[in-house]
Order: structure tokens, then C-alpha cells, then sequence
């Protein structure tokens, strides 16, 4: 089970600061030097003798005999391997400073630096909050009462495990010798400082636009932000969830099945045209050609939005739709589309024309929404906008993907489109011939021209399919007589 985080990742992971913390840690394995690093000694804390302790002085004066610099630059340069958690403080815990006197410190152990793999989680969290809690019998201070609280709101479903193995950890700590002991929980308790401060205090691992910038200001909430925060919330709560082995089940599936189309991963026919200049590929699958390549058609047969997305394979789309004599789902399909790219000025005079088409109870070509849609619709149409006619439209893209697009798959038509298609051959050029085509490479046909040539098209088609005038037609041939 993933366990939510109350605070964000302190930056264990944050890739470009790894490169940093690999040379302070160097530096602290030379300050450690039995010969060469910073001199420790036995030090009594309390009751108990704890073994290699050292000196904020003489971390500073090492660092200044080792870098050359100055004694500010050693200080702040101090400071940062405490934030970092390398050094902790013995007598301040909570104060992650280096201060150039006698205050007390030690190196932390690499099992607690930040390069490690493990991530600091709320259940280890709650873990050493709650051996604390045995061990201090109650009295946490204020901030780790506070994370305790909310741990144990957050966690409720599993802090039966957390006290039993914080009780399990207690124990074990007790049957160690007392210096052990305490140098253990000092390390501990220098981690958590470092990966979970108290609220509202600087982190040297935080990262990214999260950081507190004043922790001195009171966070202060507006009505408006509680609002968006509550529909945030509910949103996520009804959103459907899925498992990741079905994620990524779906992510192999559409792998596979485009594996073979994409030009970085499969080879192209005939030829690569960004490694051979040839521009043959860009000319066998322009936007409408009349014989399509076998890869172009097969592409068709992936869903009903490759389909739809390649204007030849609508067109092929149209002619089984039209022996179905059914044109119109895709008419407004096509209608609703270039009502959300055409102009603003047009947009309301469109959106009428398309509803009076298409939507209105006995229009010339009427097409079947549920009641629910066509009230959408209609509501929307008192302010006309891009999308007014989004619900509808979506309506019956998934009717014709339910049923019409698997009917259009096994039909005549998409079968005989299929043993028409080309398959071409690979070509092979030479070094010559490739030295060649890059000599003769020519620009491309600008998409404006291809644009111009598109709707030339449209409007020969809207001219032979608009309505013939009989009456029209007889007094023209009347009048060459």
C-alpha cells in the first residue's frame, strides 16, 4: 500500500543536487580522517560519555586550513553540512547552525545522509514518533505532538503495526549499552529534524516554487481559495482510480501497436525522407491521395479517432456511410469541428444554421441525441460560443464509435480499400545518390497551399451534392432551344 506523505519529498531524489552532496560528502569522509580530519574526543552529555566529539572551532578552523579561505566563508560553509544533516548539534538540536566556540557536535552516520535511496516516509515517521512517545512517556514537544496527531489521524488504519513495531524498536534500544543508546537517538532524532522541522521553519532540503520564503508570516487562507481547495478535493475523491498493472497493460498494448508506425522505431517506405531527402514518403501520404499506403489503412483499424484524424480515411468513412444511406452523424461531426476553428464573427450565424440542420425536429438532415444532450445544447445556444455544440457532438462521436466504425471495418469497402492500397518498396541509396538528394532537396509545399487546395476541394464537393433547382434547369435548356 502507497502511504500518503504529510510533507513533501525533502529533495533525496532531486537529481541536480546530487552532484553537491557527493562532494560534501567527500569532504566529510577527509574530515573524519584519523590523521588528517577533525580531532574528536570523549565528551560528557548529561550522564552518559559519548565517544567523538568535536567542536564547532575546530570544524571551522579545519575547513579554513583545508579550503584557504576565509573564516566567514568556513562558517557558512559549516552551517550548510549541518542543514544538510552531515553534522548534527549535541546540546541544540533544533538550532541548525555551526557556531565558531565550544558547542558540542558529531558526524552523522552515512546510513543517514541524504544520497541514500530510502525515502522518508510517514510510516518510519510515525514510527520514531511513537518510540519517542514510550520512551519520553507522553511529553513530545510541541512540533512533534502536532506531526503525532496528524500521523495518527492519517495513518489510523495501520497504527496498530506502527506502536507494535516502535514498541519492538524500544525494547531492542534497551538492551544496548547506554552510550550506544544515546548516540543512536541523537542521530535519529538529528534525521528527523533535518527531513521533518517543525511548521513554519526553513528546510535546506526543500525544493522547487514549494519552498517557504518568510516562515515568520502567518499562511492566511482566503474564502475563495477554502472554496477551490473543497471542490479540488471532492473532485479527486470522485475520480475513478486505476490499478497500475491495468496502466500499464494498456501502455504494452498501445506500444505494440504502434510500434511499427513510428518512423524513430520501425523503417519507413520507401525511404527515411529526414536521412535520404527523398521526399516520396510525404507525396504517398499526403493528406488526401488517392491509392493509400497498407500502413495508412491498417492505421485506420486502430480506433475511430485515427480514422477520423486522417482525411483520406474519412472520405473512405463517407462512401460506406453513404451506401448506408446514415451521412449525417459524420455531417455534423464534421460541422461541430469547424465551428470550434472558424471565426468569431461567424460563430453565432454558424452555430444556428448547424442547429437548424441537424438538431431541429424535422431538419433535413436530422440525427437522434437524448433529451438531456438536446437540453444542453439548446441552453447553450442562448449565448453561442466554440463549444457550445461539444455535448452533442461527443454524443454521436460515441455512438458511431460503438457501433458504426466496427460495421465500416467489416464491410466491403474497407476491404477493398485494403487490397488496393500500396505497398512500397524500400529504396536503397547509395552514398552518391544520398550526396545527390541532399544537392537537389527543394522546400516543401507550404501548408497554406495545401490549406487553399483543401478547401477548393470542399467547395467542389458542397457544389455537386447541393440540391438541384429543376425549374432552374428547364428554363436554362428552354432558353437554348
Amino acid at each position: 500500500m502507497t502511504i500518503r506523505t504529510a510533507r513533501q519529498d525533502r529533495g533525496q531524489h532531486f537529481r541536480p543536487r546530487i552532484h553537491c552532496f557527493k562532494k560534501l560528502e567527500a569532504i566529510v569522509v577527509e574530515m573524519q580522517d584519523q590523521k588528517s580530519g577533525v580531532k574528536g574526543s570523549e565528551q560528557k552529555l548529561n550522564v552518559s560519555t559519548i565517544p567523538h566529539v568535536i567542536s564547532g572551532k575546530d570544524v571551522i578552523a579545519w575547513i579554513v586550513n583545508k579550503m584557504k579561505n576565509t573564516a566567514e566563508e568556513a562558517l557558512a560553509f559549516g552551517t550548510m553540512l549541518v542543514a544538510y544533516g552531515y553534522i548534527y548539534p549535541l546540546q541544540n538540536h533544533k538550532k541548525l547552525v555551526m557556531c565558531n566556540d565550544e558547542s558540542l557536535y558529531r558526524f552523522q552516520t552515512p546510513y543517514f545522509w541524504p544520497t541514500q535511496k530510502w525515502v522518508a516516509e510517514d510510516s518510519d515517521y510515525a514510527i520514531y514518533l511513537a518510540k519517542r512517545n514510550i520512551r519520553k512517556k507522553g511529553m513530545l514537544e510541541p512540533y512533534e505532538q502536532a506531526h503525532y496527531n496528524h500521523l495518527h489521524e492519517l495513518l489510523n488504519h495501520k497504527w496498530d503495526f506502527i506502536v507494535m513495531q516502535a514498541t519492538e524498536q524500544y525494547k531492542a534500544g534497551k538492551e544496548r549499552k547506554k552510550p550506544d543508546r544515546v548516540v543512536f537517538d541523537c542521530q535519529e532524532r538529528a534525521y528527523w529534524i533535518v527531513n521533518r522541522p517543525p511548521r513554519r521553519t526553513h528546510s535546506a532540503m526543500d525544493v522547487g516554487p514549494e519552498r517557504l520564503i518568510d516562515p515568520n508570516t502567518d499562511e492566511k487562507i482566503s474564502f475563495d481559495q477554502h472554496r477551490r481547495m473543497n471542490i479540488f478535493y471532492q473532485q479527486a475523491i470522485m475520480r475513478s482510480k486505476v490499478k497500475s498493472s491495468v496502466s500499464l497493460g494498456a501502455l504494452l498494448k498501445y506500444t505494440t501497436t504502434y510500434k511499427n508506425h513510428d518512423p524513430f522505431l520501425a523503417p519507413c517506405l520507401p525511404s527515411n525522407p529526414w536521412l535520404t531527402d527523398n521526399d516520396t514518403y510525404w507525396t504517398l501520404n499526403m493528406r488526401r491521395v488517392d491509392v493509400p499506403t497498407k500502413m495508412r489503412v491498417e492505421r485506420w483499424s486502430f480506433s475511430f479517432f485515427e480514422l477520423l484524424s486522417d482525411l483520406r480515411g474519412r472520405d473512405d468513412f463517407k462512401v460506406f456511410l453513404k451506401k448506408e444511406f446514415s451521412g449525417e452523424n459524420l455531417a455534423f461531426w464534421e460541422a461541430a469541428e469547424e465551428l470550434k476553428g472558424g471565426t468569431a464573427s461567424s460563430m453565432s450565424t454558424k452555430a444556428e444554421t448547424i442547429f437548424k440542420t441537424f438538431l431541429t425536429p424535422g431538419a433535413p438532415r436530422w440525427i437522434n441525441i437524448d433529451g438531456r444532450t438536446m437540453g444542453l445544447t439548446v441552453k447553450g445556444l442562448d449565448h453561442p460560443h466554440r463549444y457550445v455544440l461539444e455535448a452533442a457532438q461527443t454524443h454521436v462521436f460515441l455512438l458511431m464509435k460503438k457501433d458504426t466504425f466496427f460495421r465500416y471495418l467489416k464491410s466491403p469497402v474497407y476491404k477493398e480499400i485494403q487490397k488496393k492500397a500500396m505497398n512500397p518498396e524500400s529504396h536503397n541509396f547509395s552514398p552518391s545518390q544520398l550526396e545527390q538528394n541532399a544537392q537537389n532537396r527543394g522546400p516543401g509545399i507550404h501548408p497554406i497551399i495545401l490549406w487553399q487546395q483543401e478547401e477548393e476541394e470542399k467547395a467542389k464537393v458542397a457544389a455537386a451534392s447541393a440540391p438541384i433547382d429543376v425549374k432552374a434547369m428547364m428554363s436554362k435548356i428552354d432558353r437554348k432551344k
